[in-house]
């Protein structure tokens, strides 16, 4: 696979211009579909970041953005927690509330969609729902939702970015609290197989110099 080195700028930058040709035919008060764009990654790869630069990437090139995080869709602690506070499976298999992102995200900027989306659900470090309003994104529009193991769940997005760490890396990089992550992340790679499988793939081993696949 051939990668060519980045900066992680320029990568905000030519992520949008993809995403802003790719949706040139939709004006922002005309009828036409959006675009539902996934930055995944584990915490330690930090694929808020990029998510946040692609976004803020976006209105100069005449697209609305909506950034959504998927740790605002996670489920109540009593059933993340089910099966201990460390559990790698529960991690990989049940945190996630993918129902729940797709009713209230996903499946609204599908086609013949309404646009009307709920930006967060669930504050997991209060352990409540978050009460937020919905918002409407208008046609053309663009989501731009982060978090890790988003692939292969069957999700539906329109571009999928995914920042590769090497197992030795992930482990570096991952706080120590966080290591007992570490198995759901090889399942994930075993299974879902994310390098293959997403449209673009970003190496992140040296958080300093990334290479993508262009």
């Amino acid at each position: 696979m051939q990668l060519t080195p980045i900066t992680w700028s320029r990568l905000a930058d030519t992520l949008a211009e993809r995403i802003a040709d790719a949706t040139a035919g939709v004006s922002a008060d005309g009828q036409g579909p959006w675009w539902r764009v996934a930055v995944d990654g584990a915490d330690a790869a930090r694929p808020g970041d990029l998510a946040d630069a692609v976004a803020a990437a976006l209105p100069a090139l005449g697209r609305r953005a909506l950034r959504v995080r998927a740790a605002d869709f996670l489920r109540p602690a009593s059933l993340r927690y089910e099966y201990g506070h460390q559990d790698a499976d529960a991690y990989y298999q049940l945190w996630l509330d993918t129902g729940a992102l797709r009713r209230e995200v996903l499946d609204p900027l599908g086609t013949d969609g309404s646009g009307r989306v709920l930006p967060t659900l669930w504050d997991a470090a209060t352990d409540r729902a978050t009460r937020a309003d919905y918002v409407r994104l208008p046609p053309g529009g663009v989501l731009v939702l982060d978090g890790p193991l988003l692939l292969g769940q069957g999700l539906p997005f329109d571009l999928t970015v995914h920042l590769r760490l090497s197992p030795a890396a992930l482990e570096r990089r991952t706080a120590q609290a966080d290591r007992w992550t570490l198995p759901a992340f090889d399942r994930y790679d075993r299974e879902a197989m994310p390098e293959q499988t997403a449209d673009v793939l970003v190496r992140a081993d040296d958080p300093r110099h990334p290479a993508w696949t262009g």
